[in-house]
Parts: structure tokens; sequence; C-alpha cells
């Protein structure tokens, strides 16, 4: 015999997944779920915790629970693609606002990722990436003047990698890439709309180009219920 609370869980998924409970909509109280299902406030409780766990709301303090949208981009792992390059395949078209954009001398953190001197100078560009009205991305970008001398707010709204790539000759080839979870930070409340969140998933990547010269760092902060972070692998061939 099934659990109530997984008859219950089940049920929820049901509606959210085919749109009865649209996303953003939300749920009923417990009390008033255990008046809908005839049943105790805990059963309820434990309904609710699968919910949250697996994606399907967020809970949040002084209002309760709310659906999330259970439709995700899919965020390349392994690709080294640009941010304009994967817009393309979104339904709802990105805006991307610049929130700063500034030649600067690195800081000791800056200057041991990009392994620079303390004459070296760098670009520093902040960007809010938001989609479906929602500000889900933060993409800070260091890039090596040496290797670009001239930016504008302008490329920087549009698309990076293809003035560096069209209009500088420069032959982008691979990257290194670490994927963590982290508290967010007092930039990311500021720029993103987390509330109810605790947790960004940061991409940080080192790109070089062709001839092994590391010229760019980025931490991509992103809102975690609102991407899947995807990869291609194969078995080796014994």
């Amino acid at each position: 015999m099934t659990n109530k609370y997984l008859t219950i869980y089940n049920q929820l998924i049901e509606q959210i997944k085919s749109g009865k409970i649209p996303p953003q909509t939300l749920l009923p109280s417990e009390n008033e779920l255990s008046d809908q299902y005839q049943t105790s406030r805990e059963t309820i409780r434990k309904a609710l915790n699968l919910l949250s766990q697996n994606g399907y709301i967020q809970k949040v303090r002084g209002k309760g629970s709310i659906v999330i949208d259970v439709s995700k981009f899919d965020f390349p792992v392994s690709g080294l693609v640009s941010f304009k390059e994967l817009s393309g395949k979104m339904a709802n078209k990105p805006n991307t606002i610049v929130n700063q954009l500034e030649l600067i001398k690195p800081d000791s953190f800056i200057r041991q990722q990009l392994q620079l001197s303390g004459k070296d100078q760098v670009w520093k560009i902040v960007r809010t990436r938001e989609i479906g009205g929602e500000k889900i991305i933060l993409d800070k970008d260091y890039l090596n003047y040496k290797y670009v001398p001239s930016l504008t707010e302008e490329i920087c709204s549009d698309s990076i990698y293809q003035y560096l790539e069209n209009e500088l000759n420069l032959a982008i080839s691979f990257a290194k890439k670490e994927i963590v979870v982290q508290e967010p930070s007092t930039e990311d409340r500021e720029l993103l709309d987390l509330e109810g969140f605790h947790n960004v998933v940061v991409i940080k990547s080192h790109v070089y180009l062709d001839d092994a010269s590391l010229f760019q760092y980025t931490e991509s902060r992103h809102r975690p219920d609102k991407f899947r972070f995807v990869d291609f692998a194969r078995r080796p061939q014994r």
C-alpha cells in the first residue's frame, strides 16, 4: 500500500507538470492542504518536503511554498559557447544588463587566476542576464588587456566572443571549468532575483587561446532552479 504522503506528492507533481498549478503559484497552507486531502499536517509536510527536495517547489519564509518552473534551460558543461549562442535556442529571448565595464589593476585573486604580474591590467565586466523578466545569471568576466586592448558597453551587451573572434581575430580554443555551489554573495543578492534561494551554482572558467595563452577568467553565477547542467559522456572502448 502506497504511503498517503506519496500519493499526495504524485498528485501535486501531476498538476504541476500539466500546468494545472502554474509556476509561481503559492500553494495552499499546510492546514488548507490537510483539510483538502483529509489527512494530518505531518503527512502534508512530508509531501511538501519531497516536492522541495526534487525541485518542484521553493519554500519561502513568511510566504509558504511557491511552485518552481520545471522547464529548465540546458547549460552545457563541457562546451565552450557564448551566452548569445546559447540564447538563440531559448524560447524567451534574454536581456543582458551591463552592470560594470572597467579597466582595472587586478587584485591578488584575479592576478593568480590569470597568472599576471602586478603591472598588468584587466577588463572587468559584470553582466546580469534577465530571462522571462527574472534576473537569474550573473556573469563576471576578467579579460587580459594584453589580448583585448579595447572594449565597449555595446560589445558587452551583445557578444564579447563574437567581437574577439571576428574583430580582434583571436582564436579561442579551450577552457578548464569548475562547478561549485556557494551561498549568494552581497553582489548576487543585489543583482539577481534570489528571494527564497540560499545557494547559487557557480561555473568558474579559465579560457585559453589556441597557443595556450590564458586570457580570460569567468565566474558565471546561476540561480539553481532555472538550469540543468548537461554533458555527454562515452565509456572508453576496450
